[in-house]
């Protein structure tokens, strides 16, 4: 998945004006002329991500700032490791500083998770998915560090996939009903309904669905739905899915695994920002 410029030009934007708002009024305590020099440090291992949205603060700052790269998205660093150095305008240093960092901490630790979650699943064919579980105004933007992190993308909103739920099928009248719709109103993509036991299991699959969301099954119900299912369709298993988890759930042979806590449950990389 391709993320657009524009969308990086609009998240930055909307970054800075709630930012700076009518002005940086603390950055005017330095001369308008002075330049400086400065490097951005990691503080802990981690996957890199979110260089573009980094650059983009700059750039709508100060087209003058130049920035050196000593990594690329989707690069392990260690501990202590320089990422980046920059020099130009003080002021616009000062000023771009924290929507600069934050939007490459927040990343980095979206791709860290994903990292480790990949790691986890390391040696199976299972791939690991994101979900809409994303801070709002960044979908796009965690889903590109999910792929920096080694896991791979959901639909990315209501628009792209039908997934039917429990609601879903409660409100169209059945799993037969909910797929007829689907089909109707939407023939051109991917159908997926979740279920919640066995029996619904055998309705998906009488529905000839494109994937199976196998909604907190055990590690039993997940063997038996990977043999009752015998590859007639996609199965993906969801649902407090955490990494002391995942290993023994992959090996059940499901295809998909996904979970919310890649993108929701992110602590943000320890960064720094020196000036010399």
């Amino acid at each position: 998945m391709h993320v657009p410029h524009s969308y990086i030009e609009e998240s930055v934007h909307t970054a800075l004006n709630e930012d700076i708002g009518t002005g940086d009024v603390t950055a005017k305590l330095i001369d308008e002329d002075d330049f400086s020099l400065a490097t951005v440090i990691s503080r802990e291992a981690a996957t890199i991500c979110g260089i573009d949205w980094f650059e983009e603060v700059f750039s709508q700052l100060d087209s003058q700032i130049f920035i050196e790269w000593d990594v690329d998205d989707g690069d392990v660093v260690e501990a202590g490791q320089q990422l980046c150095s920059l020099s130009g305008s003080t002021r616009a240093l000062l000023t771009g500083e924290r929507s600069a960092l934050n939007f490459l901490q927040t990343l980095s630790g979206t791709a860290t998770i994903a990292a480790e979650y990949a790691a986890a699943v390391k040696g199976t064919n299972v791939k690991v998915l994101d979900t809409r579980k994303t801070i709002p105004g960044l979908r796009l933007a965690q889903k590109y560090a999910t792929r920096c992190g080694g896991c791979h993308n959901h639909r990315v909103g209501l628009f792209d996939a039908i997934l039917i739920k429990e609601n879903h099928i409660l409100a169209a009248g059945g799993i037969a009903q909910a797929v007829e719709a689907a089909r109707f109103h939407g023939p051109e993509l991917m159908i997926e309904v979740e279920v919640e036991n066995l029996d619904e299991l055998q309705l998906a699959l009488d529905a000839n669905v494109d994937r199976i969301m196998l909604d907190n099954f055990d590690l039993d119900m997940l063997t038996q739905a990977v043999k009752i299912t015998n590859k007639k369709t996609e199965l993906e298993a969801s649902g407090n899915i955490t990494l002391q988890t995942i290993a023994g759930i992959a090996k059940t042979g499901v295809d998909y695994i996904s979970t919310g806590a890649i993108t929701k449950d992110v602590k943000a990389l320890d960064l720094s920002m020196r000036f010399s």
